[in-house]
């Protein structure tokens, strides 16, 4: 059974995100923009201190990866739907591209529960990377505006993100976290299918 002291400091950082929902919620109901995009942007940058808190104190885990994982889905949630109620116009003269762009995900969500039971959490560079280029502009849409050059960027980076999930849900057979990309994930697959042949070789010498 977990308690309070099963859980790190990196955890309750990523907690952080997950229990600011609600006063999100309710600074956007009531209309509050600057103090929404600020509330936003603090939940932005627990997620860069969790992970270097996870990182530089190696208490990296697979809760605390679908911890921050969920802690990070939420955030970008809020953010979109902050854009929706502060940003309508924008929103509903891009929505095609939005829906061309979330669909993959979608489809990559449903791969993951169907063959996990769960969502990914593998935190790849190109995810980081996506994750930050999204807050970016979140951010900056709410703070200054939305700025299509960066949307645009935002679009690509999410897509080819979503497409490297994918083929590393088809790569491992069972759910992994923090992996650096697909690269990375064949070499490893690569030494330890070596690794195996190896110590098969190796049984036959001595039978």
């Amino acid at each position: 059974m977990l308690t309070f002291k099963n859980f790190n400091i990196a955890d309750w950082f990523s907690f952080y995100r997950v229990f600011a929902i609600p006063i999100l919620l309710l600074l956007l109901l009531m209309g509050e923009r600057q103090i929404f995009a600020f509330a936003l942007l603090v939940s932005y940058s627990t997620d860069m201190i969790d992970g270097f808190l996870a990182r530089k104190l190696k208490i990296t885990s697979a809760r605390g990866s679908q911890l921050d994982s969920l802690g990070d889905q939420l955030t970008f949630i809020m953010g979109l739907l902050g854009l929706l109620a502060f940003e309508y116009d924008f929103i509903k003269e891009n929505y095609i591209l939005i829906l061309i762009a979330f669909t993959p995900y979608l489809i990559q969500l449903l791969i993951a529960y169907s063959k996990y039971g769960k969502a990914t959490a593998f935190h790849t560079y190109l995810a980081k990377l996506s994750a930050i280029v999204q807050g970016v502009f979140i951010l900056w849409a709410l703070f200054l505006g939305p700025i299509y050059s960066m949307f645009y960027v935002m679009i690509v980076i999410g897509f080819l993100e979503t497409i490297e999930e994918v083929a590393l849900i088809y790569i491992y057979d069972y759910w992994v976290s923090d992996i650096k990309g697909v690269y990375w994930a064949i070499k490893d697959k690569r030494i330890s299918k070596s690794k195996k042949q190896n110590y098969t070789n190796q049984k036959k010498v001595f039978k």
